[in-house]
């Protein structure tokens, strides 16, 4: 019994819809899948029908935006079935409304830059809750001024720091993410702690107890940097989960659906906390209505 839980779809930044993308999980074996599109839960309705229609599992999931304020860098949350996903949408819109505001000022510099239409980028975005840098790149790969989405121009435009047209806000305190998290009783997982130099922070969210469990397994670190991950997670006794991080055409290095995979321990360590996290909220609708 295994399950890729990191899997991204046309409502964020993926190529695949909600249906293809469960389709390939089925084709790949995979028992479970979680689609986490970046800062929305728009697909748990329809992948859970179509799930069910496929032979797969898929568990609610969604990748949140944060901000780790004390080394001024970016942060990204995996949560698992949250019982009370109403209490996540207040999140999901502003982080929506800050991405999408810092690829309009983007999309600004592009076109002083290149002499395209303005709608160039918005055709690629139907579906997204927000726009995203490979979606401006894969217009510019559209009218021939780059011919892939990662490359020398793609770096010259929107690599960290100095992008030339680069544009950065702050994404909500990290803190603040993984408490509403666990108000919406959700389960929190750190997802690719190297892709963005999170493991100091990850180590002090593990000592002050906030959060479920580590993203090991992902393409953004080694071998031996996944082994101390795994090893972090179990010296605490946090839930291991590996994920492809599948974007389908706009993924940024070579990965695809079942890449990487959480196995069976981890999966029922998982279900026995949705359990848990499930048996608190019907006991709280009990003491409400008494």
């Amino acid at each position: 019994m295994t399950g890729d839980l990191h899997c991204h779809t046309t409502l964020s930044d993926g190529s695949l819809g909600i249906e293809e993308t469960i389709v390939q999980a089925k084709r790949m074996g995979l028992d479970f899948l979680a689609i986490t599109d970046h800062d929305t839960l728009s697909s748990s309705s329809r992948a859970k029908i179509l799930g069910e229609r496929y032979g797969v599992q898929v568990i609610p999931a969604v990748e949140l935006s944060a901000w780790d304020k004390k080394r001024n860098s970016k942060v990204h949350i995996l949560c698992y079935a949250p019982q009370k996903p109403d209490r996540l949408e207040g999140l999901c819109m502003k982080s929506c409304q800050i991405r999408t505001e810092c690829a309009k000022d983007m999309i600004k510099k592009v076109l002083d830059r290149y002499p395209i239409p303005t709608d160039a980028v918005q055709k690629y975005t139907k579906g997204s809750k927000s726009i995203y840098k490979s979606h401006i790149m894969r217009a510019l790969v559209n009218y021939g001024y780059a011919t892939e989405l990662y490359g020398s121009v793609n770096d010259k435009l929107f690599a960290a720091p100095h992008g030339e047209c680069l544009v950065t806000r702050e994404y909500p305190d990290v803190n603040f993410v993984l408490d509403l998290i666990h108000s919406s009783k959700g389960i929190a997982v750190m997802a690719h702690p190297v892709m963005f130099n999170n493991v100091e922070l990850l180590k002090e969210l593990i000592e002050a107890g906030k959060i479920d469990g580590i993203e090991a397994y992902h393409f953004s670190a080694t071998v031996q940097k996944q082994k101390e991950l795994a090893e972090l997670a179990k010296k605490h006794d946090l839930i291991v989960t590996g994920g492809s991080d599948f974007h389908g055409l706009y993924n940024s290095t070579m990965t695809h659906i079942g890449k990487y995979v959480t196995d069976q321990e981890n999966l029922d360590k998982i279900f026995k906390l949705i359990h848990a996290n499930a048996q608190k909220v019907k006991q709280s609708a009990v003491k409400a209505e008494q």
